[in-house]
């Protein structure tokens, strides 16, 4: 059994804060106001998306025509890993790479759903009449729009990625278990390079009601992350946004003389039974796992903002000596990316070697050097995952 090193030489994003590594990472360092769009879903605020020439990814119309926004803003953030590791116009290093993919079910058809919704409020017969607006309101191409492994698809077409293709679905579940699964591939030998991320687009009515139904949604405007027990509504602020990473095994790196961000030394995750088992002493324990006996200084927390997973992870947090940052009060929840996003930003100060400072009040300084970092991402409702980086 091989245990080969896992390298991060490639990193996309996308998201309110503008495109790419730079971008971010001197967005994060400046002490940050969020971006947010308060009206267009009041009562709800969401962390929009900025302005994006998608011909730099996605040079084809045709090609961008056919795309939801969510799979543009994959198939973008993708083309930016690429790019940002040398892989990009290398055809045979593209027709070898392998690629997980974290996907949402699609964007849905807005006016089918409301005339549902409102007819559904007066009908004698809801399963009658849901039988019948489904067989005549809705074009039959949407159903090919919507399924979860286009992304994937966009991005072999687009930029020529056709090794082996997996698609996870499960909301921030499908995040971990794309990255633990690609970061296993490379270890055990199965694969030499990947691409692997996801993305979402919050600013889809349909989105939004999906979270408001379970009651996660904040309803009084934003409050900085860890800050948000006792407002109105969930906790949940959403946003915008892509990242995909590129992973390599170290031989592999070593062969075609590329730079590495970070070591991914370990991937923990899990799936608790919230209602029956303790989550913070979960949350607990993975962080101890990661940190293996060292103080890991420096944590990019995924917190979601919701109140029940966030405040268990505060407390979890609060317990060890490191400084942690939580990432989704300044780029919004990013769901299927979210996990993506938290490993991103951890590798990216690894590399640096040091630590942005803290985001809001209550966040520890954090003054010496940063060579090993912790991602964690807890879901709103399930899931639970932490990653350990090290410098290279």
């Amino acid at each position: 059994m091989q245990n080969n090193k896992v390298l991060i030489t490639g990193i996309g994003i996308v998201s309110s804060l503008g495109e790419g590594l730079d971008a971010h990472w001197n967005a994060l360092a400046g002490k940050p106001e969020p971006k947010l769009e308060t009206e267009k879903f009041a009562p709800y605020t969401v962390h929009p998306l900025g302005q994006v020439d998608w011909n730099l990814q996605i040079p084809k119309r045709s090609d961008q025509r056919q795309m939801e926004t969510w799979q543009r803003l994959g198939t973008y953030a993708a083309g930016l890993a690429l790019q940002d590791a040398g892989i990009k116009e290398d055809e045979a290093l593209c027709s070898t790479m392998d690629m997980v993919v974290a996907a949402g079910g699609g964007e849905r058809d807005l006016a089918v759903d409301t005339l549902i919704l409102a007819e559904g409020r007066t009908s004698n017969d809801r399963g009658v009449m849901l039988n019948q607006k489904l067989s005549t309101e809705l074009r039959p191409t949407l159903f090919l729009a919507q399924l979860s492994n286009l992304l994937a698809g966009n991005i072999s077409i687009v930029h020529k990625v056709t090794g082996s293709s997996r698609t996870f679905m499960g909301e921030e579940s499908s995040g971990i278990s794309a990255i633990e699964t690609a970061a296993a591939r490379i270890r055990s030998g199965q694969s030499t390079h990947a691409l692997v991320g996801g993305s979402y687009n919050t600013e889809h009515f349909d989105m939004l009601l999906g979270h408001e139904l379970g009651g996660y949604l904040k309803s009084d405007g934003w409050a900085p992350l860890w800050q948000r027990e006792g407002s109105a509504g969930g906790g949940l602020v959403t946003g915008s946004g892509g990242v995909f990473l590129v992973l390599e095994s170290a031989e592999h790196v070593a062969k075609r003389g590329a730079r590495a961000y970070a070591e991914i030394e370990s991937i923990t995750s899990g799936q608790i039974r919230r209602g029956r088992d303790d989550l913070k002493k979960t949350v607990q324990d993975m962080l101890k796992k990661a940190a293996g006996g060292d103080e890991a200084p420096f944590i990019v927390s995924g917190a979601s903002g919701a109140h029940a997973p966030t405040s268990a992870e505060k407390a979890a947090l609060d317990a060890l000596s490191g400084a942690a940052r939580g990432i989704s009060g300044i780029t919004g929840h990013l769901r299927e990316a979210q996990f993506p996003l938290a490993v991103a930003i951890a590798a990216i100060a690894v590399s640096k070697g040091e630590a942005f400072a803290p985001l809001e009040d209550g966040e520890k300084p954090l003054d010496k050097p940063v060579s090993a970092a912790i991602a964690t991402t807890i879901g709103v409702t399930r899931a639970e995952g932490v990653a350990r980086l090290v410098k290279v």
